[in-house]
């Protein structure tokens, strides 16, 4: 006995039934839909959420709140992270390129700096958006903050 000639034990394994082919197969006549009504007959399809008549789910629950689709989802980042990063890559100038190259942001996202930390050397910063904050401690701390679109 080999992987060859493996096969199942005798009458492990059932053919399909196959509707609607006679009598003699034992589910022919209405092929298992019962009589009549739209379900018996051929090319039937439910609306989708159909609840036999009774208000479906979508509609019962209220509609709640209000969604954005101008929304720019911004990848943050406080000064106290862009000091690590700057010391971790051995750099003073962090742009989203840097960034992208050592796994910091996915490919499409949008940077932003916030003021949170600080920074300890001259650091030349390119990102998509900076908040007041975070603009003001990067230059008074002699490096230079480029907005790009």
């Amino acid at each position: 006995m080999d992987l060859s000639n493996l096969k199942p034990a005798k009458g492990a394994v059932k053919g399909n039934t196959r509707y609607g082919r006679g009598e003699g197969s034992g589910k022919g006549g209405t092929s298992t839909r019962g009589h009549k009504g739209a379900k018996s007959r051929s090319g039937y399809s439910r609306k989708a959420g159909f609840e036999g008549g009774q208000m479906p789910l979508q509609r019962r629950v209220p509609k709640r709140g209000f969604k954005n689709i101008n929304r720019v989802e911004y990848r943050v980042f406080n000064l106290s992270n862009l000091q690590a990063i700057a010391d971790k890559l051995n750099t003073t100038s962090i742009d989203v390129d840097t960034l992208r190259k050592a796994n910091y942001i996915k490919r499409n996202d949008v940077v932003k700096i916030l003021g949170n930390g600080e920074v300890s050397g001259k650091l030349e910063v390119t990102v998509h958006a900076a908040s007041a904050a975070a603009k003001q401690a990067i230059e008074s701390a002699g490096g230079t903050v480029n907005i790009i679109q």
